[in-house]
């Protein structure tokens, strides 16, 4: 596995759109050390794997958030040029938040979208004040990334263990499944690595802001996937130039990516999302 960890497709892929579609079932309980596994969808409907699933969101999983690679309520900004694969959702900002992206309109002339050379085809920017049903998807999706911040927030740590790790300085450490809570700022000035299988599921839950030095990566071994990692964040976001991130963050207020760094994961700001040629790929 290279240094940017696994790039398997997702095993869990859009679940349910809040008040839009069924909802998933959650499920309780754990594994014996406090780790949970994340649910998977099939043709048949949505399952669990392993102990229990992650009900994050009051869907299950990530609900409407899951249709998105970015998504914020004040503002998504790039300097030329990024590179997302996924969908870009601002609301209830209109278009005007969304700047640097050098947007071309929809080519069907119904006004539902843009598209952008920095969003890789057939992925798409939306905004509150496109045309129907743009709006009505997007407050959904809102109302999703906002719940999955709670639900995360509403985690006890898996042991003492997991509790202020570090002193909220991560140097040079591995971590395995579980949730993980801090009281404090975090920072992060070295190589991070999460290791697990493709079932474990990583919670982080930091009180203050969250700050990752320039050129350092999340390393995923044993199989960890990023769609299976959650970084709940009530503070500023900041990821250095440089640096190789993964997961999902869930910030409530800005995240920050330094020029040329890069994520396997989803940025859902409850605020604003402000990158600097970085690449985005949702899992």
């Amino acid at each position: 596995m290279n240094r940017f960890g696994s790039s398997m497709k997702p095993l869990n892929t859009l679940v349910t759109a809040l008040l839009a579609a069924a909802f998933v079932a959650g499920c309780g309980g754990g594994g014996s050390d406090g780790g949970v596994a994340v649910a998977q969808t099939t043709a048949g409907g949505a399952v669990c794997v392993g102990a229990a699933c992650v009900p994050l969101g009051t869907a299950g999983s990530l609900g409407a958030a899951s249709g998105y690679a970015i998504l914020a309520k004040t503002a998504v900004s790039t300097v030329p040029n990024s590179v997302v694969t996924g969908n870009v959702g601002l609301s209830p900002t209109a278009r005007v938040g969304l700047t640097g992206w050098a947007e071309t309109a929809a080519p069907d002339a119904s006004d539902t979208y843009s598209t952008s050379t920095q969003v890789v085809a057939l992925f798409r920017l939306y905004a509150a004040d496109y045309a129907p049903p743009t709006p009505a998807n997007l407050t959904p999706a809102v109302l999703s990334m906002e719940a999955a911040y709670t639900d995360a927030a509403g985690r006890t740590a898996t042991s003492a263990a997991h509790t202020n790790v570090g002193g909220g300085t991560l140097t040079s450490l591995t971590l395995t499944r579980g949730v993980y809570e801090w009281g404090s700022n975090v920072t992060i000035p070295t190589e991070l690595t999460l290791s697990g299988s493709a079932t474990d599921v990583w919670i982080f839950n930091v009180v203050g802001t969250l700050d990752m030095a320039a050129a350092k990566n999340v390393i995923l071994t044993g199989g960890a996937l990023p769609q299976n990692i959650f970084w709940r964040v009530s503070g500023i976001v900041t990821i250095g130039a440089g640096t190789h991130f993964e997961g999902i963050i869930l910030g409530k207020t800005i995240i920050n990516f330094g020029n040329l760094a890069s994520i396997n994961g989803r940025l859902l700001a409850q605020s604003a999302v402000n990158l600097s040629a970085t690449t985005v790929t949702q899992p």
